[in-house]
């Protein structure tokens, strides 16, 4: 290949012929014709003309790096801004094929999330059927009837839809463990208020008996004191008529009227005797009488405390139901207010879908344009509730 050749070949690179030049080994014809061409020549070093061509030569190698490097460098300073500009473009197309794939999808993303929802409202409802057997604390027969009552309330029918069998078995399920539950409290509670009744029995009894016992020991102590003052009056008797049997021989008159007085005297401490007796009897009678009071006392305080217990029991009861009344009817008020929400918003949907529809929008377009609307997805543009 000849100089002049080889500068139009180079001169021939340009941005289109550039890939296929700058590859590997891809330059080595030319750098193999610039060998040739300044091989093929061998100028005298002994003359100017000669040293001017080894100059020309040299000068002319220079010019052909020059001319494959640089168109060279421009075409790698592209490939290099490349993946940039490809990055930018597939990063824009991804973006907007997400858009739309999310855009295309989103019908049965809604349709997904109101079956969801709708799944969650059922599922919450069976939670609140079990939910009926968590108390704080140990119930009153009172509160799990009260509870059972509600719960036989709750209507077992199509609106459950797929889930009307579970709801029904939970419903059986909880109905039959609170119904358990509340035998096991009236049980409870019955045998509590017998309890109860067996203290205020036994304490009542052993007033009987304390009073019972301190009036025989009144009782034998007052038999005692007779006996005693009898005794002494014997023993005073037998002293006296010993005397009056010394004094015999010194004056019967004075025997008689000591006989006499004895007599009087003896009569006197029997009266005393009698009537000590019958002091006992009385206080004995009087201790009888207050064993009765106190047993009737006891009755009337073992009554009194069983009715407050029960006014107490039916009082819990009463608040009970008032609470869980208040409750009921607060949810059912926030249900009601939420499908008077939801049934608001459908009608104004409605309204806007058919003027859509009216204006010659195709239905499914109009279904889109309002859905997204409602969604807040259109700037600038919204619908009033």
């Amino acid at each position: 290949m000849s100089a002049n050749q080889l500068a139009v070949t180079i001169d021939d690179i340009s941005e289109a012929n550039a890939p296929a030049i700058y590859v590997k080994d891809g330059l080595k014809p030319f750098l193999q014709a610039v060998k040739e061409e300044v091989s093929s020549q061998v100028p005298d070093l002994k003359t100017a003309k000669g040293r001017e061509r080894i100059a020309s030569l040299a000068a002319k190698v220079s010019k052909s790096k020059v001319a494959v490097e640089k168109p060279g460098r421009e075409y790698l300073k592209r490939l290099k801004e490349m993946p940039k500009v490809v990055e930018a473009e597939l990063r824009e197309f991804v973006d907007a094929m997400d858009a739309l794939r999310d855009e295309t999808r989103q019908p049965l993303t809604d349709w997904e999330a109101e079956q969801q929802a709708r799944k969650d409202k059922h599922v919450d409802g069976i939670q609140a059927m079990k939910d009926f057997l968590i108390f704080e604390g140990a119930p009153s027969a009172g509160q799990v009837c009260h509870i059972i009552a509600i719960l036989e309330l709750v209507a077992i029918n199509d609106s459950w839809e797929e889930f009307l069998a579970e709801a029904a078995s939970v419903k059986d399920e909880t109905l039959a463990k609170l119904r358990t539950l509340h035998g096991e409290r009236t049980q409870y509670e019955a045998e509590q208020a017998e309890l109860v009744r067996l203290r205020a029995e036994a304490e009542a009894q052993a007033q009987r008996d304390h009073e019972a016992e301190i009036t025989r020991v009144a009782a034998e102590q007052a038999r005692i004191e007779a006996e005693q003052r009898a005794q002494a009056a014997r023993d005073a008797a037998a002293k006296r008529e010993q005397e009056l049997i010394d004094q015999a021989a010194a004056a019967q008159r004075a025997t008689e009227q000591a006989a006499r007085d004895a007599e009087a005297l003896a009569e006197r401490q029997r009266l005393q005797l009698e009537l000590q007796a019958e002091q006992a009897r009385t206080a004995a009678a009087q201790a009888e009488a207050n064993r009765i009071a106190a047993e009737q006392r006891a009755e009337q305080e073992r009554i009194a405390a069983i009715q407050r217990q029960e006014q107490a029991v039916e009082q819990a009861r009463q608040n009970e139901l008032a609470r869980q009344a208040a409750a009921v009817a607060f949810e059912l008020e926030q249900a009601q207010a939420r499908e008077a929400d939801k049934a608001h918003k459908a009608r104004i949907n409605r309204a806007a879908l058919d003027a859509f529809i009216a204006g010659g929008m195709p239905e499914s377009c109009a279904k889109q344009a309002v859905t997204l609307i409602a969604q807040r997805k259109i700037p600038a543009v919204s619908i009033t509730y």
